[in-house]
């Protein structure tokens, strides 16, 4: 089996959709082809010289990474520069670099979700809704002998799923009719003759995102030369998605003892904590990368504590004067993301045909001295 590049990128973006991104940022395919086979990946949080240096060493054919490469549009490519450097060596060896950003920061079970992990967090919600799946319903008509073959086509686009159940419908017996007009090729009765068939009235429920995509596989597997279909806005919701998560934990502690688990699960040396370090905690925020621009959020959803990277002055002095409790971590702590993409990966992709392995380049610029 010959994986590509693209076979990648759908597994990815099957977890974390590109239009889970906010309109600012640059996901995806960065540099490279969707058409080139891959047999070799590598995750990392960023694409800097060390880690395509490490590519390169490993023979690796494409690197995930969390943040962007290309970020802001280029005006040249200095291949003197720092950036023009790595893209040099990219192309030179081949290298393709997919990136999940923000993107991956809203998807269940994406990097904020990963934090939780860590830390111990419980009974997650989300800290910041950003977007709720509107949903659609979706009526066709089809003849009996079709039926489970439009059922099909429909649900592997992503019809008939509600929470973990796949290929939901309901399905009633019924009578068509139709008259084929001058010009047309029935599959079904002659021109000019009302037709009589026994038909199923399939009924099933659809994320507003995937519509053009089912309707497109209902109408390839229907027989009909024109097939009846009816569309219903419905006031159901999809599944919500958004930055950061807030829980709680499985008990109780100071906020010392919080800011000490932080440092050990994330395996980082120094967080920057604002408040009462005997406070007790239980009720926590999250938000991977820099997030204190949320901070109201995460006062108005309860949190004791709030866990997010680059905390500057005066937000800090606001979240203290609020009665927020601040523990900052770092924007490295999105590190986590690396060992947690390999796992989705080696279980998307057998290991005969994709390794998959985690960049140890440490691209924090931080040192502790």
């Amino acid at each position: 089996m010959t994986v590509r590049n693209m076979d990648v990128f759908n597994s990815m973006e099957a977890w974390a959709p590109k239009w889970l991104a906010y309109d600012w940022d640059n996901v995806g395919l960065q540099i490279g082809s969707y058409q080139t086979s891959v047999n070799k990946v590598m995750v990392t949080l960023d694409v800097l010289e060390s880690t395509v240096d490490e590519a390169i060493a490993n023979n690796v054919n494409l690197i995930i990474a969390h943040h962007p490469l290309l970020f802001k549009p280029l005006k040249q490519l200095d291949t003197d520069s720092p950036k023009g450097r790595v893209i040099r060596k990219l192309i030179a060896w081949d290298i393709s670099v997919y990136a999940a950003h923000t993107n991956l920061d809203m998807a269940n079970g994406g990097v904020n979700d990963m934090l939780c992990d860590r830390i111990g967090i419980y009974h997650r919600d989300i800290l910041s809704v950003n977007y709720t799946e509107k949903m659609i319903k979706m009526v066709v008509f089809v003849p009996e002998s079709h039926a489970d073959e439009v059922r099909e086509a429909m649900s592997e686009q992503g019809a008939g799923h509600i929470g973990d159940y796949s290929h939901c419908t309901f399905q009633s017996a019924g009578q068509g009719t139709f008259k084929p007009l001058e010009g047309t090729d029935p599959y079904i009765g002659s021109q000019d003759t009302l037709a009589f068939v026994d038909e199923v009235k399939m009924e099933t429920i659809i994320p507003q995102y995937k519509l053009s995509s089912v309707v497109d596989a209902m109408m390839a597997a229907h027989p009909y030369e024109e097939a009846a279909y009816d569309l219903y806005p419905v006031e159901n919701s999809g599944p919500s998605y958004g930055l950061g998560r807030i829980g709680v934990m499985d008990e109780s502690m100071s906020l010392n003892e919080l800011s000490d688990r932080i440092k050990k699960t994330l395996n980082i040396s120094r967080v920057r904590v604002t408040g009462d370090l005997s406070a007790t905690v239980k009720r926590i925020a999250v938000l991977g990368g820099s997030g204190e621009k949320y901070l109201h959020e995460a006062k108005k959803a309860g949190a004791d504590v709030y866990i997010t990277g680059d905390m500057t002055l005066h937000p800090a002095q606001d979240a203290q004067e609020m009665g927020l409790s601040m523990i900052d971590p770092g924007h490295y702590a999105e590190k986590v993301m690396k060992d947690d993409t390999k796992a989705y990966l080696d279980k998307e992709f057998s290991k005969d045909v994709l390794n998959v392995i985690v960049s140890q380049a440490n691209t924090d610029p931080f040192q502790i001295v």
